[in-house]
């Protein structure tokens, strides 16, 4: 222990130094009992009941919610061309490669395949026979695959003759349908009308996976067409609606909101039935819609609201 200064023991000589000498102990083995000071000198009891730097706020000032995390993002569909379709294909998928598109087409003895230049009869056409009913599309190396609605039977078909080349079984619904390049990897990209993706492998059609779907913290069902882009997302008509969905398909939130209504005249919308075919036209940020029935497609941005 260290001894006092002359100085401390002649003050204690006095009359009434005993108080203060009790005093002083009491005060050193507080600070022994403290330990060392803490950053900047504090002391451990500091560190515990002080803020820390950044937590520190002027005296009078209110500490702020945190900041919400943003919502999708509201966009719609501007038109930049508009095409002739044939107003009796139920369409229910469509996708380009290269200058041509292909197109999917539904109900029970009028489902088909075709491929061709857009808005011109298609130079290939092959019929899906009863009782299956078609439905989404997409393509893969060597492969065009074909989904049936309630049929459980996937078709895998040569994209050059459409011709079929064998059949696959799943499990539920299918809807949509789309093709992904994904952590160096490739990968098929399903709906079946709830707010699940499923993800298969392109060669077998095997399930290896999936994802639930939400927008703003809620299930986002009935997904139907599906299109997927080279960076990534994934685009969703959601039946019966006009409206289209982006989705980022690695946490399964709804990153926008596209409304895409108004293409169609009202003497055209007596005819047709709803929105369903989305195709990214390749090499520009526009995209081909259609849907069941309807007289023409369109080439639109997604612009916003």
């Amino acid at each position: 222990m260290t001894t006092e200064p002359p100085a401390t023991r002649r003050r204690r000589a006095g009359p009434g130094t005993h108080a203060l000498g009790l005093v002083a102990v009491v005060t050193v083995a507080g600070a022994l009992l403290a330990g060392p000071p803490g950053p900047e000198g504090a002391t451990r009891r500091d560190a515990a009941v002080r803020p820390p730097h950044d937590a520190r706020m002027p005296a009078g000032a209110r500490a702020q919610p945190a900041t919400p995390t943003p919502g999708p993002r509201l966009l719609r569909a501007e038109t930049r061309k508009a095409l002739p379709h044939d107003p009796r294909a139920f369409t229910q998928g469509l996708e380009f490669r290269g200058a041509t598109l292909y197109e999917s087409t539904g109900r029970v003895g009028h489902s088909s395949v075709r491929a061709g230049p857009p808005g011109r009869p298609p130079a290939r056409y092959v019929a899906l026979p009863a009782p299956l009913f078609g439905e989404g599309i997409t393509l893969t190396g060597s492969k065009l695959w074909q989904l049936t609605w309630r049929n459980g039977v996937a078709v895998e078909r040569d994209p050059t003759t459409l011709e079929e080349r064998r059949r696959v079984g799943y499990e539920g619904e299918g809807w949509g349908l789309c093709h992904q390049h994904h952590a160096g990897q490739e990968r098929l990209v399903m709906s079946d009308g709830t707010d699940r993706l499923t993800f298969r492998d392109p060669d077998t059609f095997e399930a290896t996976g999936g994802i639930d779907v939400r927008q703003d913290g809620s299930p986002a069902t009935r997904l139907n067409e599906l299109e997927c882009t080279p960076d990534g997302s994934v685009y969703a008509n959601v039946y019966p609606t006009n409206t289209i969905l982006r989705i980022d398909p690695d946490t399964g939130a709804v990153t926008a909101n596209i409304d895409a209504a108004g293409l169609l005249t009202a003497s055209e919308r007596r005819g047709a039935k709803q929105l369903n075919g989305i195709a990214a036209v390749p090499g520009t940020d526009r995209f081909l819609l259609t849907g069941k029935l309807w007289p023409r497609m369109f080439e639109v941005v997604f612009v916003t609201r």
